[in-house]
């Protein structure tokens, strides 16, 4: 169904329901849960919420509650979209009626100038009629061939909010998450999120305007939403500055971190700003102040000598009270490790609540404990990045490139998790585009294979599109992915919202790739 106005097709007719809502385990479809819960208890409606990581608990979820769903469907007639023989009369009675009009005309010269420029007229229709289903074929194919990300849902529930007058602060924190959210995961171009970031920039100044009206002073625990632009290093902040440049995919990457040489080009880079290896290694909080006024602008001008144009990106911060204060992307990370984590006393439930939690400026402590996980995750990503490189275990496969992690890997339990393995595909892939000279592997995607379960004998299998500046963010891998399984009659299981994550049967790989590799070709 689509929802043309959301307010009155979506919000008004559920809000005098009981609801259930379905949600997927991601980080920006948490931040439009919190959201929707916010508005839910504004206006005091009823609901279930229930957690689905992909396709069969979502059908499982559904049939558990079938009997008391009801199906809501609005049909609008005044929507004015022309249906199909309005567009496209019937070419018959087009003659019919052309040939009655004929009829009616005195002179034979008359006749043939209308009968001429009928013709015309119907040979134009035509045309346009081929071009039109040649487009819509077009459409239909690049629909159904990739799958990509639009506007995040995070930013469509606060808009909803907003179109309502209930836009909170925490609100429109949770949008700027949820965006966060798609652009660590490279799920949309930088055009994309530039724009979406200065919509978001718009509200923040508004509600900041707000505030600074009330005429009460505001509180010691208040939340502060600020428009930054910041350093491009993960949870700088909360680490060490040199870990956080060891284990940020973009300094990594271009610094080549896995060879001697690119350690060397590290060290310079630090002599280059001015700052003492004591200092650095040290946790940020705990640097001299002097050091920390202009750190930004010391480390973008020699970012800039190293070939790093980038360093610095337009982001968000919040402050809770005058201690507390988080980026963006350092929630990002502390609710994605959240949801991951391979804790063996938690369930996948359990860490759904947990990562919902943590999101809530109450539950500050939850939210500290997902950075420390988060810092695991990006150590042992560029630990085994180093490794695949170093060992050569990312091989061309002729149309796209190939990499296994192999059992007893270590710290192959952390991803064993979609969202996990994605993240640490996409960075193998940077990371490769970096350190090889064969200028057509810079140009291929990337398939990644990690174990699953060794008592199953499965596989997790993620395909990355091309690493490329012009690149639109379509992946292909997952109709690909399809097609090769069914090709093959390989055992595969395409449970996943994500459609380029799919379950295998190891014993199947083999036939699998040979599959992929001839359907590519």
């Amino acid at each position: 169904m689509f929802v043309s106005d959301f307010r009155k097709e979506f919000y008004e007719v559920v809000q005098s329901q009981r609801v259930l809502l379905f949600v997927a385990s991601d980080v920006d479809a948490l931040c439009a849960c919190k959201i929707l819960q916010a508005l839910f208890q504004c206006d005091h409606v009823q609901y279930t919420l229930v957690p689905v990581s992909g396709w069969q608990e979502l059908e499982t979820a559904f049939l558990e509650h079938k009997e008391q769903i009801k199906l809501l469907i609005k049909q609008d007639d005044d929507l004015e979209v022309p249906a199909y023989d309005d567009i496209f009369r019937d070419e018959e009675e087009d003659e019919e009626h052309s040939g009655s009009e004929s009829d009616n005309g005195s002179e034979p010269s008359e006749k043939r100038t209308r009968l001429e420029e009928e013709i015309v007229a119907q040979t134009m229709k035509r045309r346009q009629r081929r071009e039109w289903e040649a487009r819509r074929r077009d459409i239909l194919f690049d629909y159904e061939q990739y799958e990509y990300h639009g506007t995040s849902s995070a930013m469509v529930m606060f808009d909803l909010a907003w179109m309502m007058s209930k836009d909170l602060n925490d609100m429109l924190w949770w949008a700027i998450v949820g965006l966060t959210d798609q652009w660590v995961q490279d799920k949309i171009t930088q055009m994309k999120y530039v724009t979406d970031v200065g919509v978001l920039q718009r509200h923040v100044s508004r509600h900041n305007h707000r505030n600074e009206d009330e005429e009460n002073a505001l509180s010691v625990d208040c939340t502060r939403i600020s428009f930054e632009y910041d350093l491009r290093l993960a949870l700088y902040q909360h680490w060490s500055l040199h870990d956080s440049l060891c284990n940020t995919c973009y300094t990594a990457a271009r610094f080549k971190l896995w060879s001697v040489h690119g350690q060397k080009r590290l060290q310079e880079f630090l002599a280059d700003v001015g700052l003492p290896l004591k200092q650095v290694k040290q946790k940020f909080q705990s640097m001299d102040i002097s050091l920390k006024e202009n750190l930004r602008e010391m480390i973008e001008e020699s970012a800039n000598k190293f070939g790093m144009k980038d360093m610095r990106v337009q982001t968000f911060s919040i402050h809770f009270g005058f201690k507390h204060k988080f980026l963006a992307s350092d929630v990002v990370f502390a609710t994605m490790s959240l949801m991951e984590s391979p804790e063996k006393d938690g369930s996948g439930t359990d860490n759904f609540i947990q990562a919902l939690d943590s999101l809530s400026r109450s539950n500050l402590d939850k939210l500290y404990h997902g950075l420390e996980l988060a810092k695991k995750q990006l150590r042992a990503t560029q630990q085994t990045i180093a490794s695949c490189l170093c060992t050569n275990l990312v091989i061309s496969q002729g149309p796209f490139l190939y990499c296994s992690l192999m059992e007893g890997t270590p710290d192959i339990v952390l991803f064993s998790k979609p969202a996990s393995l994605s993240l640490l595909s996409r960075h193998l892939l940077k990371s490769f585009v970096f350190s090889t000279k064969n200028r057509r592997c810079k140009l291929l995607p990337l398939v990644m294979a990690a174990p699953l379960s060794v008592e199953q004998g499965t596989v997790t299998v993620v395909g990355i599109p091309p690493e490329t500046d012009s690149s639109d963010r379509k992946n292909f891998f997952g109709r690909a992915f399809e097609k090769a399984a069914e090709g093959t009659n390989s055992r595969t299981l395409h449970n996943h919202f994500d459609l380029s994550v799919i379950e295998l049967k190891a014993e199947d790989r083999s036939k699998f790739l040979d599959a992929l590799v001839s359907l590519l070709s």
